[in-house]
């Protein structure tokens, strides 16, 4: 009897230290639209594995809102504007660059740029007081001992957060502009030669000239981000109490999910703490809401055509609106349409409109023979996942160095959304739809994807969790982040190698000429003699 309570004793142990090992506490910063997107499948994955998840949301997010869903606990971090403020300033950026950009000249553009970014940087700065100025709230994490924060860098402070609250911390991210997070503050390599430059729209096989465009941009990227960060930087030491830098902080991540893969990306280098996670969203298609379906199953051979602009586009010009409409109602296929515009007046009989629609569902369909796109990365995945060609109309930030992968890859058409023309539509309609080989690379691409030793959203839960049990990944990265930037070009040693030259080179002159002076002392002498 005393031997299995023993037993039992033992057993009761085992399973308590296996739920400790097996749950872990997650804090996550997170950012809007299709940022949260993605993190929120992850978060929720981990939650329904067991795990505390703890989204630190502040009050005028647009996306990660709480009770958007029951899985994860909320923490409201209390802003100086509303959810309104932010989606006007949204509106803003999106109607100047989108329709007003093209029509003015640099200097205006530069000036509304610079007054743009100042506003989202006081918007930014006013998120992050929240959370890092606020007493109650960092007791509170930190009595809470999270084992790993998880961060997107397009919002700044979760590593500063993390800092704070000495816990190990997590970037998930597309990409950042000029790849600065990546190479300045993550140490990844990215020689200009042939690894084009975040917003370049260039592809890797570059020309003598493309190359020099490619060097620059990169010089110009750095430099505005410096200009960009020094701000934070001051910042970052104002809260941390110590001389710190922006990237330095940054540069601490154990672990960098990048949100694509190698059937998207081009090849180039990357570290240990670098893991691709591209479509981790992506999931076979469910079945349609059933008048959908009757639409779909009404186009017959034709098939349908799926159009989206994605959750930031939501309205259109008149002009823009009825000039596509009028492109759509010529073509075979019946289309749906995501729009919560003014529905236009040249609309036909085949183009419906939704104000959302299941769009990874829709692209799953037997019946989709295209998708029309703005080149979100969500959007791009899901349709590399079913293997759909793409017609891309990129609007702004990553959209269109995502078409510019996807043209190279074979598997879209790239439109200019401000001087196209409805003919122009129909033609991109056509050749993606009618000419095999879009929808042979699109498949071809397809079968990269999902030939994957782990599914994307499996990989990404395995290194979220392996820095939890691990309290860090401190043996995958570099040596790099301990150098300083002579040291880790060398030229350090450089300079040391041109002194002992230069030195040597000194010294053998001397000696020559010593040896010289007493050769002719020498012959003087026996002349003299």
């Amino acid at each position: 009897m005393v031997r299995v309570q023993s037993t039992r004793r033992i057993f009761l142990c085992l399973s308590l230290l296996m739920g400790n090992v097996l749950s872990g506490k997650l804090l996550v910063w997170p950012a809007d639209y299709s940022h949260w997107m993605n993190l929120k499948v992850v978060t929720e994955e981990l939650a329904s594995m067991g795990h505390n998840v703890t989204v630190l949301v502040h009050s005028a997010s647009l996306s990660a809102r709480p009770g958007s869903t029951s899985a994860l606990h909320f923490e409201p971090i209390e802003v100086g504007f509303t959810s309104d403020g932010l989606r006007s300033l949204w509106d803003k950026f999106l109607q100047f660059w989108v329709y007003e950009r093209a029509r003015v000249s640099f200097w205006e553009m530069h000036n509304t740029m610079r007054s743009l970014s100042r506003s989202v940087s006081r918007m930014q700065r006013d998120i992050c007081n929240g959370a890092v100025k606020n007493r109650q709230l960092l007791e509170k994490l930190r009595l809470s001992h999270y084992d790993v924060l998880l961060s997107d860098p397009v919002l700044p402070c979760g590593e500063l957060l993390a800092e704070l609250l000495q816990v190990p911390f997590i970037f998930t991210l597309r990409f950042s502009p000029g790849f600065a997070f990546e190479r300045l503050c993550g140490q990844i390599l990215a020689p200009p030669s042939y690894v084009p430059a975040a917003t370049s729209e260039l592809q890797e096989k570059m020309s003598f000239l493309e190359r020099t465009e490619n060097l620059l941009l990169y010089l110009v990227h750095d430099i505005l981000q410096l200009l960009v960060w020094k701000e934070w930087d001051s910042y970052y030491s104002s809260v941390l109490g110590k001389p710190t830098t922006l990237c330095e902080t940054m540069g601490k991540a154990e672990m960098w999910l990048i949100r694509t893969y190698w059937d998207f990306e081009f090849p180039r280098p990357f570290l240990p703490n670098f893991e691709f996670v591209g479509g981790l969203h992506c999931q076979p298609a469910k079945p349609l809401p059933e008048e959908m379906e009757a639409f779909v199953q009404s186009s017959g051979e034709h098939g349908i055509v799926v159009f989206s602009l994605g959750s930031l586009i939501y309205n259109l010009t008149e002009e823009r609106s009825n000039m596509i409409a009028l492109a759509l109602s010529q073509i075979p296929q019946k289309v749906l349409w995501r729009y919560k515009g003014k529905t236009p007046e040249t609309l036909g009989p085949n183009t419906k409109i939704y104000d959302w629609i299941p769009q990874n569902d829709l692209l799953g369909h037997p019946k989709t023979k295209a998708f029309i796109t703005h080149g979100g990365t969500n959007g791009i995945y899901e349709a590399i996942y079913h293997g759909i060609p793409m017609v891309g109309i990129p609007m702004f930030a990553d959209q269109p160095d995502n078409i510019v992968h996807m043209k190279a890859k074979g598997m879209a058409v790239e439109l200019d959304f401000n001087t196209m023309q409805a003919q122009d539509l129909i033609d991109a309609l056509n050749s993606v739809i009618n000419n095999s080989s879009y929808k042979e690379n699109a498949m071809r691409l397809s079968q990269i994807h999902h030939d994957q030793p782990m599914k994307p959203l499996d990989r990404a839960v395995f290194w979220i969790e392996f820095v939890m049990r691990h309290k860090g990944a401190k043996h995958l990265r570099p040596a790099a982040h301990e150098l300083t930037w002579y040291q880790y070009h060398c030229l350090d040693v450089l300079m040391f190698l041109l002194a002992c030259a230069a030195a040597a080179v000194f010294i053998s002159v001397k000696c020559c000429m010593f040896c010289c002076k007493k050769c002719g002392w020498v012959v003087k002498k026996k002349k003299t003699e």
